[in-house]
């Protein structure tokens, strides 16, 4: 379980990392080299801005609540103790 949440926070991850990197950082829309373009002219200015506003917020939320149940997954597990071995 805990192997699954780890792969799905990197591929969450990864999503907003691309997310990120396509949004214009003047705030005027999406960037036309990632075919911004034609999303401006579909959706209108405002709603690609709407809509890549809404992908980036809806990620970092989910990734926060992955990272969380994973820290709570693994602190009850015990999977991050460390074991001691008795000398003797």
């Amino acid at each position: 379980m805990i192997n699954f949440l780890a792969i799905v926070s990197a591929v969450i991850c990864v999503l907003l990392i691309g997310i990120v990197l396509i949004q214009n950082p003047k705030g005027g829309g999406v960037d036309s080299t990632f075919g911004g373009g034609g999303a401006n002219s579909v959706f209108g200015a405002a709603r690609s801005i709407d809509l890549v506003e809404k992908i980036t917020w809806g990620l970092a939320i989910a990734l926060f609540v992955v990272c969380i149940i994973t820290a709570a997954l693994v602190s009850g597990s015990g999977a991050g103790e460390i074991q001691l071995q008795s000398a003797g």
